[in-house]
């Protein structure tokens, strides 16, 4: 079944500037990207049934089958330090936490943007400041709702992919993304009013977080890679990683691979 584009807009338009469904895009990232060049305004929904040119993280493709919820939002947190927007990352996982809670889905997170339900990953977020714009930052999120084809291949790091459907039975798209959308904007409001530091926020995101005091293997740039405990997450959402040698690593970016201990 389509997304109720009339439904979205009665629970949305308000905390939102506006919400705008089609049926289908390249990317609604880069959309909205063009469209705060434009001068978009502040909390702009962008959803499509499917997307042609989805990407995730480092570049990479992103499978966006029917069934699932592709959406970005435009935000222009004015007052936040440049330093603190990485944060808005780290918050939408809160909000996919909370979002699968409410539909009976116990779920964790995979440092810094990886919705995972037991081992397997349901969404994924990724979010991009705006060339050239100030303060205009572009948050996309792929939440796997409806039961997947066969094909879909597994992720980075091998993570298999699985959907809420899985595990909570049939739901209503139109639903799942109101409850998603007012979580997202409800913790980014709060981070917001506070500068961008927010704690209980900040402890909301490590309770959640599964990478915590597991052995990991983080995937760096140029082929390097750095094994060893992930301790705690840094108030600017860095990663820590202490080695084998006892020497503690911050990490901004990498892609994180959960190891199993034998």
């Amino acid at each position: 079944m389509i997304l109720d584009t009339a439904a979205l807009r009665a629970a949305l338009v308000g905390p939102y500037a506006t919400v705008d469904v089609v049926a289908e895009t390249g990317s609604t990232n880069a959309d909205l990207s063009r469209a705060a060049n434009r001068g978009a305004h502040d909390r702009t929904v962008l959803i499509a049934e499917r997307q042609t040119a989805g990407l995730g993280r480092r570049g990479r493709a992103w499978t966006s089958p029917t069934g699932g919820l592709y959406l970005s939002v435009l935000f222009r947190p004015t007052g936040v330090p440049p330093a603190r927007l990485p944060w808005l990352t780290l918050l939408a996982g809160v909000a996919l936490v909370r979002t699968a809670k409410s539909v009976g889905v116990d779920a964790s997170l995979k440092w810094p943007n990886d919705l995972l339900i037991g081992d397997a990953k349901a969404a994924g977020v990724l979010a991009e400041i705006t060339a050239g714009v100030a303060q205009a930052v572009v948050v996309g999120i792929g939440l796997n709702v409806a039961g997947l084809p066969d094909d879909v291949e597994p992720g980075a790091g091998g993570l298999v992919p699985t959907s809420l459907e899985d595990h909570a039975g049939p739901l209503d798209r139109t639903e799942v993304a109101i409850t998603l959308l007012r979580e997202l904007v409800a913790v980014e409001e709060r981070w917001r009013r506070a500068g961008g530091d927010e704690p209980s926020l900040r402890d909301e995101y490590r309770t959640h977080c599964g990478t915590l005091g597991r052995q990991v293997r983080v995937e760096l740039a140029r082929g390097e890679a750095l094994l060893g405990t992930a301790r705690y997450v840094e108030s600017d959402g860095t990663l820590v990683v202490r080695d084998d040698a006892g020497d503690d690593h911050s990490v901004s970016a990498g892609d994180v691979v959960h190891l199993r201990v034998r």
